[in-house]
């Protein structure tokens, strides 16, 4: 039933992320991703979808990151260029 509803648990959590259960758990009880309880037995349980957007929002940021070291990169370079063609 709660799979219907996109739920997972703390196993598939892992995957999807790429980190180990008891990271996903820390994560869940620091509020770094929204955690659900098991009406039932109190298992800890995440919606898929939610965790995608994780994902995605981590992705972006590291491509963020590499091409604002990129730039530097090229940034850099060519002022050493314009230094040597100066001296």
């Amino acid at each position: 039933m709660l799979r219907e509803k996109g739920f997972i648990r703390v196993k598939e959590a892992a995957a999807l992320l790429g980190v180990s259960p008891n990271t996903v758990r820390a994560w869940g009880a620091e509020g770094k991703i929204p955690e659900y309880r098991h009406p039932a037995n109190n298992y800890r349980l995440y919606k898929r979808d939610e965790l995608q957007q994780v994902v995605e929002q981590v992705e972006a940021s590291v491509v963020e990151a590499i091409r604002r070291k990129a730039k530097y990169a090229i940034d850099v370079a060519n002022r050493m260029r314009i230094r040597q063609a100066m001296s």
